[in-house]
């Protein structure tokens, strides 16, 4: 088991890259079961059901968006906890995790079911896919307790150095809502027909029975962060760590907000340039997707695994976990890249049949834009990297100045001259200004070996007494 052979020990790049691609198959599921549900939607009910399930969408986005945040901070609390060998440590940040989200998450899926229609209100939801929308948002708040405490204990399993049982558990998800859609959706054998409610409810149905079945599993194989007898009570939030989760989680949140609310912003000017050019953007960002996966996945893997050899005091173990990460992003991302743009057309084919002229803006944009993703896969490792050590803020502020002053100055400066072109030239320039903002970060930054001791304090990681370095109430980055 991974749990057996702890990061913090053995070759970097090989346990790097094998923590990795098992976080990677996770996310690739996840998109692919996005897009499953979407072809069972709109080949069984028709493009308008298919355009109502993106109210549900994009809420369920947000509240994802919310608890990736907080997830990602428990991943780093559990990592330097795994890392300093404390596993009494490590399950009570897992016990706090869940009891703290537990009830919140239910709250909201409550409050969502019977609050949908006015949710509907604030959306601009068109009045003839109003009801179909109603159906499908009521039903996704069903699923969202489930769905949401699943993506937790996954984070927190990464944390401890197990990337393998999420990736099962997801595969179980995902298998299950592509069979059960279409019973649902068109009620065969002794159900009723549900129509759209039906994509809704086999979610639900899917992630809660996958999330009891991974429960089961956890205790059955008695893996590590399990809680027995009375460790139950580590249920009852621990103070200290809820409010490090906060203060970690909180920031890591606004990053999606930030990331969202930008590219509305982009999507805006997109717009402004009709119709084809909407659609080869739509293509292309179907495309990017996948592109920035490996990145994603090397980031989250750098993460968990820097976070325990910062717990375990092993300083020198982390430059060279964030080296093989670059290493890897350049392959992998760098790879992928290379040959996206040696087959686009064949990509882009897939999602564009119908318009010649939104195929060539789509190779136009793809060949601008797309090397871009090698930069901030650099980006992601590094600050993955800092992350790890607690530092959460200094990334949020790069993103934001990354994402604003940069990215949308960069349009309107250009716009008058290139016209949409500075919209996709303001894509890899961002990539690459996050990139430099990173790298100097971490090269001159103040991120370096801080963990979380047992107080909530951000103790050196070489041991010292936190009290004789750090000023009361701890390091707040």
């Amino acid at each position: 088991m991974a749990q057996d052979r702890p990061l913090t020990e053995g070759p970097i790049a090989s346990r790097l890259l094998l923590f990795a691609l098992p976080t990677l198959g996770s996310s690739v599921l996840q998109s692919a079961n996005g897009s499953i549900d979407s072809a069972w939607v709109g080949n069984l009910l028709g493009e308008a059901a298919l355009a109502a399930t993106t109210n549900g969408n994009l809420i369920m986005f947000l509240l994802t968006s919310f608890v990736f945040g907080f997830g990602m901070a428990a991943t780093i609390l559990v990592g330097q906890a795994v890392g300093a060998g404390n596993t009494d440590r490590a399950r009570r940040v897992v016990g706090t995790a869940v009891g703290s989200f537990l009830p919140l998450v239910t709250l909201v899926a409550v409050a969502g079911y019977f609050l949908a229609p006015h949710l509907l209100d604030l959306l601009g939801t068109a009045q003839d896919i109003r009801d179909l929308a109603r159906a499908y948002l009521q039903l996704t708040f069903v699923a969202v307790p489930a769905l949401l405490i699943q993506t937790m204990l996954m984070m927190t399993l990464r944390g401890a150095g197990d990337a393998t049982t999420p990736l099962r558990f997801m595969i179980m998800a995902v298998s299950l809502g592509a069979m059960l859609n279409p019973v649902f959706i068109l009620g065969l054998g002794p159900l009723p027909a549900l129509g759209i409610a039906g994509s809704a409810l086999s979610t639900a149905v899917a992630n809660y029975l996958t999330l009891a079945a991974m429960l089961a599993y956890i205790y059955a194989r008695d893996l590590p962060l399990r809680l027995r007898g009375k460790e139950l009570a580590y249920l009852r939030p621990d103070p200290v760590i809820l409010r490090m989760m906060v203060q970690k989680g909180l920031p890591i949140g606004l990053q999606m907000i930030v990331v969202t609310t930008a590219a509305l912003t982009v999507l805006r000017l997109i717009n402004a340039e009709g119709v084809d050019t909407t659609a080869a953007y739509g293509a292309t960002q179907q495309i990017w997707t996948y592109v920035q996966m490996p990145a994603m996945a090397l980031g989250g893997a750098v993460s968990a695994m820097a976070a325990q050899n910062i717990g375990a005091g092993k300083m020198e173990r982390v430059a060279r976990i964030t080296r093989a990460g670059i290493g890897f992003n350049f392959a992998l991302t760098g790879g992928l890249v290379v040959l996206l743009l040696l087959a686009d057309r064949l990509a882009l084919g897939v999602f564009l049949t119908g318009s010649e002229g939104a195929m060539d803006i789509a190779e136009h944009i793809l060949s601008v834009a797309t090397w871009g993703f090698v930069a901030f896969g650099v980006s992601q490792v590094l600050f993955g990297t800092v992350r790890a050590a607690g530092q959460v803020i200094v990334p949020l502020l790069i993103l934001t100045v990354s994402l604003y002053p940069v990215r949308l100055g960069l349009i309107y400066a250009l716009q008058p001259t290139y016209g949409a072109d500075a919209i996709w030239i303001s894509f890899p320039a961002a990539f690459v200004a996050t990139m430099l903002m990173a790298i100097v970060y971490y090269i001159f930054g103040n991120w370096r070996g801080q963990r979380i001791d047992e107080s909530g304090l951000s103790s050196p990681a070489d041991g010292t007494d936190p009290r004789c370095a750090i000023p009361a109430h701890g390091a707040r980055g």
